[in-house]
């Protein structure tokens, strides 16, 4: 059996506070580890079978336990629910399945009185083909909502070489695909078409486009007055949730603003100069993460936080999910126990974001979210698996995220049927698992009720069996986060660098450090003993912080020391 270790009380390590290169920067995010919530999956409060946010407001005590600072929830606003709440009716009011608007500020007083954020999600980008605005703007061209869509009057014809993305979403985000692939025909009397984001019922807003072509009369410049009181209307929206007490915004697709921009520099230029300049100004200990998928750009854009993880260039695909070679069979992922991953494209993808925005915002790789697949996976389900994977995500620099549910290793769920547009993303958002009486006390509606089905497992961990075990992944998880706030190297401004060789893939060592105080963090996911040869630290007996490991070998020599560590182990050492 595994020896699970974590020493905080070795040293007196003190709490560590950055000097951050901008002072636009929160003060709270050098500290900070969000915890995000899918909030129809979390509590159901009233027995319908979907969370609500009364069944938030009563775990919050829970969710502080972990070491969580701030808390971010997936869209609560009216909603048409044929994307999972990102189709949005009213920004200005919270969907009767989870409350109300004063329900929504109880829960913010609450998280507050607990020392906690709570972080909402903005879709910026688009909003249902239900809400007010465009059903107004779907009749004429001079009525107050006209100009919040783009309504074009005749589809261009695509050149033939017309550079093509794979897939909707990096369409937007990240390729120069054709803003006609998203034009949606319709007999509304004001045009026929208009231009969605994603689903056909979620019409995009007008901020403008990039070089409006002068052939194509509703492609309007970005300081036209459409775009301009578009503007002003997300202001209006984050204004008013900020005003009572919201403390920032998660933005959905957030390079999807301006339309055409290829290189994304005018989607950058509107988010610099405008939104997020009037942000800072105004609520300068609030909250802008970005799901942009380049922190490069989305911090240049004036954004604290952007995801490295699923999606687009820069992502960690090659560190967790199994994939399919064009003509071949699976490309292993380097957390797994077969031991055949590699880590190069990652570093390279990685090193390059994390250098660009070093002082000026975070990098932060989320354990999952409600678009991809879960930690929790296919052959990766065993808590040993899991501790060293929990382990990479919170040792390394940036905010950590943690996706609800993935402390305690809830599984992802294959093969369900598609809810509320979900597709195969259902099956990484199923309810909460919570102690062992009915529907493992996520609701007390009837099981078949439940608006997703939890996992089936008979042997499934709860937060109540995992609270019970002292090596549980969950108290796991609380050690970690903790040892993270005590040590400066291990916080979200240590530096990083991999010491490692890459062309020796396993284990993976890296060095954290501040000033001249310096951790060693060594994982080892595969199902092998491995040994690693490294420069010579000069330190005859680094003392073991924390990890997940049995019998760790460090031997210290004048030019290399050797770290030789079990199958499926992560060791922490401070130098």
């Amino acid at each position: 059996m595994k020896r699970i270790a974590i020493i905080t009380a070795v040293f007196a390590l003190a709490v560590f506070t950055p000097v951050h290169a901008e002072t636009s920067q929160p003060s709270w995010l050098s500290e900070a580890v969000v915890y995000q919530i899918y909030p129809s999956s979390f509590q159901d409060s009233d027995g319908n079978g979907i969370g609500d946010l009364p069944g938030i407001t009563s775990r919050l005590e829970y969710i502080r336990s972990i070491g969580v600072t701030a808390v971010w929830m997936n869209p609560v606003f009216v909603s048409g629910w044929t994307d999972g709440g990102y189709d949005v009716i009213d920004f200005y009011k919270v969907d009767p399945r989870f409350g109300t608007n004063s329900d929504l500020v109880a829960l913010v007083e609450k998280a507050h009185s607990l020392g906690m954020k709570v972080i909402l999600d903005l879709v910026a980008g688009h909003s249902s083909d239900q809400c007010e605005w465009f059903i107004q703007a779907s009749q004429g061209p001079d009525l107050h909502y006209s100009d919040y869509y783009i309504w074009p009057t005749f589809k261009p014809e695509v050149p033939r070489n017309q550079p093509q993305g794979q897939g909707q979403y990096a369409q937007l985000m990240n390729t120069n695909n054709s803003i006609v692939s998203k034009f949606v025909a319709t007999d509304a009397p004001r045009a026929p078409f208009f231009i969605k984001n994603f689903f056909d019922t979620q019409p995009a807003l007008n901020f403008g486009f990039a070089n409006p072509d002068p052939q194509h009369p509703w492609e309007q410049a970005v300081d036209a007055p459409g775009p301009s009181a578009m503007r002003r209307e997300l202001k209006n929206i984050m204004m008013f949730w900020m005003d009572k007490g919201v403390d920032g915004f998660r933005v959905d697709m957030a390079a999807s603003l301006v339309k055409n921009d290829f290189d994304k520099s005018a989607t950058i230029k509107l988010w610099k100069d405008d939104l997020s300049a009037w942000f800072k100004e105004n609520y300068p200990e609030n909250v802008l993460i970005a799901e942009w998928f380049n922190p490069k750009q989305a911090i240049e854009a004036g954004f604290n936080i952007d995801f490295f993880c699923h999606d687009g260039k820069y992502n960690y695909s090659t560190l967790f999910f199994n994939t399919r070679r064009m003509g071949g069979g699976a490309q292993t992922c380097y957390f797994d126990l077969a031991g055949e991953g590699e880590l190069k494209t990652w570093y390279d993808l990685y090193t390059e974001q994390y250098d660009a925005v070093k002082g000026r915002g975070y990098v932060s790789m989320p354990s999952g979210n409600h678009d991809f697949t879960r930690l929790c996976a296919g052959a990766r389900t065993t808590t040993e698996q899991l501790k060293v994977a929990m382990t990479f995500f919170l040792t390394m620099p940036g905010v950590p995220f943690l996706y609800y549910g993935d402390e305690i290793g809830l599984k992802n769920l294959d093969g369900l049927k598609s809810v509320e547009g979900a597709g195969f993303r259902t099956g990484t958002r199923i309810p909460m698992l919570w102690d062992s009486s009915v529907n493992a006390g996520f609701s007390t509606a009837d099981t078949e009720k439940l608006y997703i089905p939890q996992d089936p497992d008979s042997g499934r961990r709860t937060v109540e069996s995992e609270e019970s075990d002292p090596g549980s992944l969950l108290n796991y998880v609380r050690t970690l986060i903790s040892l993270r706030s005590s040590c400066k190297p291990l916080g979200n401004d240590g530096d990083w660098k991999v010491i490692s060789s890459l062309d020796q893939p396993y284990p993976l060592v890296y060095e954290r450090s501040s000033g001249g105080e310096k951790c060693l963090v060594v994982l080892n996911p595969s199902g092998r003993k491995v040994t690693v040869s490294i420069p010579s630290y000069g330190v005859r007996n680094p003392v073991i912080l924390g990890g997940s490991y049995r019998k760790p070998v460090y031997k210290a020599g004048k030019e290399q020391d050797k770290i030789t560590v079990e199958p499926c182990s992560a060791v922490i050492y401070h130098l």
